[in-house]
């Protein structure tokens, strides 16, 4: 596909986006933002978008994003009772840390467990079912995107290199499933991923430097 194509289907897809889809959108972006400001907001706006993402991977033969987007919301309810957690004094339980050598392990741990669980019931699926299905691809976006919601929820740094990860990785995978606006929006999740990394670790820093003159 040259550009000429790319920009010809960019034109006809983004006419056709649904007013669901584009509240998809905007209430995700808002999500990150709050995200990023370590807002517990992230997850009542965000479980609009999850819920109606579930409905446009199923229509799209996404199968993998559809379960991702089913986790998010069930992630969502438990990400917003664990951020507003707090201890007898009324401070906040979880704050914003790096992973340990440990806490990776795992994660790359769940990471290949989930990809390899995804990809091969997709490719079931493929051959059975949908025939749209991109097993190798919708694998990588899902097992990523589970990895970085669980971090999230307890407020790791770290969530949010799997947040760029899913994010590079369904910009292509939607636009050829002729959603545009959606992969349109996963370059702009991108691009707060990275401004999200960079504010949790200033966050962090300013914890570190607090926590040192108490």
């Amino acid at each position: 596909m040259n550009w000429q194509e790319v920009l010809s289907q960019f034109s006809a897809d983004i006419s056709n986006s649904t007013w669901y889809e584009y509240l998809a959108v905007i209430s995700g972006i808002a999500s990150v933002w709050f995200s990023r400001k370590e807002n517990v907001l992230v997850y009542p706006v965000g479980l609009i978008n999850t819920i109606i993402y579930v409905y446009i991977s199923l229509r799209g033969h996404l199968l993998g994003e559809a379960v991702v987007n089913f986790y998010y919301t069930v992630m969502s309810v438990l990400g917003w009772y664990w951020w507003l957690q707090k201890n007898p004094l009324h401070q906040q339980v979880l704050h914003i840390s790096y992973s340990s050598r440990k806490e990776w392990s795992r994660q790359l741990l769940v990471f290949s467990l989930f990809y390899i669980a995804i990809f091969f019931a997709l490719t079931y699926f493929k051959n059975a079912f949908f025939e749209g299905v991109i097993p190798w691809a919708d694998a990588l976006a899902s097992s990523s995107a589970f990895t970085a919601m669980w971090l999230m929820t307890r407020k790791k740094i770290e969530s949010w290199y799997w947040w760029i990860l899913t994010n590079i990785t369904s910009i292509p995978l939607y636009f050829v499933k002729h959603y545009v606006l959606t992969s349109v929006y996963y370059v702009v999740l991108l691009l707060f991923a990275f401004w999200g990394l960079a504010e949790w670790k200033k966050r962090n820093r300013l914890q570190q430097i607090n926590s040192g003159n108490d």
